[in-house]
């Protein structure tokens, strides 16, 4: 069985510009990366549609010609922190990466994440390609791209062993007796690997929801492979519903192989919807923005997607023939094989990189775009769709307005929150207390804190 519901998962990434790199210059569109009242409608406006989640991406240098919405951005812990308590229901979802930090402080951030949204945290997973940011951080050069997500897969089972460290009912707090925890529930992770040395345990009791939900968007081989180990919901780049659910069997029969059960693993494309109350006023509003594109930027952006220096090639010839991208060639796999097959020119990838940074764009009315959503659904090509607006808030507010409505009329999107966690609106299980597993088992022993001084008490997670 490949997925346990037939119903979406619907997430937004939330660009404080947009996510068209010329969004903001759109009548109306918000204009800054830095402005939290209008992070805080994207998220009131996306609980209102009762989306899944709320996604801040994150960027650790400033390249004045890079998107707008990632040269001046706020940080994502102190955003998505300030925006818990202002939300009951939706996830707050954050990049961090593995390249630029320590497992325990980074297993602490998303824990205390947790606690303050009622267990609404997710971790996006990045390793992180840019040489700006190795500079940033005392490197000379990048760290190599295999390398990275060799030390990741460590970082995350660090990480993933930090958060399992307290198991439930590790904190009595009993005023009566004065027990305040059952230190024999909380256990040293005593980690020694190649990369890392982490002794633990986290100072931070278990998750309201078990531990944070891992999130990652490589679509490199290491990147799949990575994801097949750790992730619970992938965001992907696709264009095309054939290739799209073959990544999506892929991933899923990656993920077996490695001993997961597939049904708790979402796979999410990317989509930028585009609407309006006909097709040429849906397409007047793209070329609308592509008369806004700043050429430099643009060309910027596909560049550092595709990992090479793209302004020696004519745009206005076919898509040349570029050897794999050391960091990147999964964007370089999609894009050139799509571009070849449909006859394109360079200008056409540039303008798909400039509209949604090489993420699928569909136009159209509320019904079209409706259409083309449940299409991929049913067909298995994903599990929901990421929603990259072109512009804020307006961009969201349409598509909360006129899309959702249509979709939950087709029973393919809820029409009321089910629970409180991120993990009850992915409909992904609570994962098991690795310690209390052993414990009701009666398998291995249970690793024990320094200090224990009396047997466990049975309580299970």
């Amino acid at each position: 069985m490949e997925r346990d519901t037939e119903r979406m998962h619907l997430g937004v990434y939330a660009a404080g510009t947009g996510n068209h790199v010329a969004g903001w210059r759109y009548a109306g569109a918000s204009q800054s990366g830095e402005d939290f009242e209008a992070f805080r409608r994207i998220a009131e406006s996306a609980e209102r549609g009762r989306l899944d989640f709320f996604f801040v991406g994150d960027n650790l240098a400033c390249v004045p010609e890079e998107h707008p919405g990632m040269v001046a951005r706020l940080e994502p812990f102190t955003l998505l922190s300030a925006l818990a308590p202002l939300t009951r229901h939706i996830g707050l979802i954050g990049t961090a990466s593995t390249t630029y930090c320590q497992p325990y402080s980074l297993a602490r951030r998303f824990a205390s994440l947790d606690h303050i949204s009622g267990g609404r945290g997710g971790w996006n997973v990045v390793t992180t390609s840019s040489p700006e940011s190795a500079a940033n951080f005392g490197l000379d050069t990048l760290t190599a791209h295999d390398l990275r997500y060799r030390m990741a897969d460590e970082f995350a089972e660090a990480v993933k062993g930090l958060w399992d460290s307290w198991e439930g009912g590790a904190r009595i707090a009993d005023p009566e007796t004065g027990v305040y925890v059952d230190a024999a529930r909380i256990h040293p992770l005593d980690h020694e690997g190649e990369f890392y040395s982490v002794r633990g345990p986290l100072n931070h009791s278990r998750s309201p929801q078990g531990r944070p939900v891992i999130v990652q968007a490589g679509s490199s081989e290491s990147g799949q492979a990575f994801a097949s180990r750790h992730a619970e919901l992938l965001f992907s780049v696709q264009q095309e519903i054939d290739a799209a659910r073959a990544f999506r069997r892929g991933i899923l029969s990656r993920a077996r192989a490695q001993g997961r059960d597939a049904r708790w693993i979402r796979v999410l494309p990317g989509l930028m919807p585009v609407l309006g109350g006909t097709e040429a006023e849906a397409r007047g509003k793209l070329d609308v923005l592509g008369r806004f594109v700043d050429d430099s930027a643009a060309m910027h952006l596909m560049s550092d997607r595709l990992g090479y220096d793209m302004s020696r090639y004519s745009l206005d010839e076919p898509v040349p023939d570029l050897p794999r991208s050391e960091h990147i060639h999964g964007y370089v796999d999609v894009h050139i094989a799509r571009a070849r097959k449909a006859g394109q020119t360079l200008r056409d990838l540039y303008n798909l990189f400039a509209a949604a940074r090489g993420h699928a764009v569909v136009s159209g009315t509320p019904e079209q775009i409706a259409d083309m959503m449940e299409e991929w659904f049913r067909a298995r090509a994903c599990d929901g769709f990421v929603l990259l607006p072109a512009y804020f808030p307006a961009g969201l507010d349409e598509f909360v307005d006129e899309v959702v409505p249509i979709l939950q009329k087709r029973g393919l999107f809820r029409t009321e929150y089910e629970g409180t966690t991120l993990r009850s609106q992915l409909g992904l299980p609570v994962p098991e207390n690795r310690y209390s597993a052993q414990r009701a088992s009666g398998t291995g022993q249970v690793k024990r804190s320094r200090g224990a001084t009396s047997a466990p008490t049975l309580h299970h997670t």
